[in-house]
């Protein structure tokens, strides 16, 4: 890379500006007593603010080395078993679930100058659950669960066309087609931080800690 694009490059990145909008007050004193019904509230806020795709998030898990990998994904659900997510048992992510069941999630809105960080314990549905979650869902979702080669190596685009039609062909006409790799997970949390930003940097950090007997809260230093 040359000086003249490092160059232009940084002052892009340095001419980007955040949080260009009123954002709301967030007062951790008010806040339920555990982080499910806080989410379910700042979801929905975020909705109304018109955050795109607020249902996505980031999902970290390590590797048998101990190193860490993520991507987005799209959250199936959060309830009092955990916030769910789904994926192929036999893709990176669900490797490394099943030699290291714990991971993390992010949510970032920045709409609202919001995110959500959320640590946990991981377990996946059965599979009666795991194939009803795949068949709620879209023709193109089952299509793509169809191939079953998720993190695999691709070898060329025409076989990934030949491959993708035939499973759409395949969803079109089979519904109902099961996918025994397709698997649901849930996350069950044991710590979640709740961040509020402010223009003038001070801003609010409220982290849930689970306990014996339900959960802590605790403030953070910005």
């Amino acid at each position: 890379m040359d000086n003249d694009q490092q160059e232009t490059f940084r002052r892009l990145l340095h001419a980007q500006r955040v949080w260009d909008t009123a954002l709301p007050a967030f007062d951790p004193a008010a806040a339920p007593r555990a982080p499910l019904p806080l989410f379910h509230q700042w979801f929905a806020e975020a909705v109304a603010a018109g955050q795109p795709e607020p249902h996505t998030m980031t999902l970290a898990t390590v590797d048998d080395q101990g190193r860490p990998d993520l991507r987005t994904l799209m959250l199936h659900d959060a309830d009092e078993r955990g916030w769910h997510f789904a994926s192929h048992v036999t893709s990176t992510k669900g490797r490394q679930l099943a030699a290291h069941p714990e991971a993390a999630l992010g949510f970032y809105w920045a709409a609202q100058g919001r995110q959500i960080r959320i640590r946990g314990r991981v377990t996946p549905a059965p599979a009666t659950e795991s194939q009803a979650d795949l068949h709620a869902r879209s023709t193109g979702a089952l299509a793509a669960a169809l191939t079953g080669r998720q993190s695999e190596l691709l070898t060329s685009k025409e076989e990934l066309a030949r491959v993708s039609q035939a499973a759409w062909e395949q969803a079109q006409a089979e519904p109902d087609a099961p996918v025994p790799t397709w698997t649901r997970y849930a996350l069950q949390p044991y710590e979640a931080e709740f961040f509020q930003g402010d223009a003038r940097r001070q801003h609010v950090r409220l982290r849930y800690r689970r306990e014996e007997d339900g959960w802590a809260t605790e403030l953070l230093w910005p």
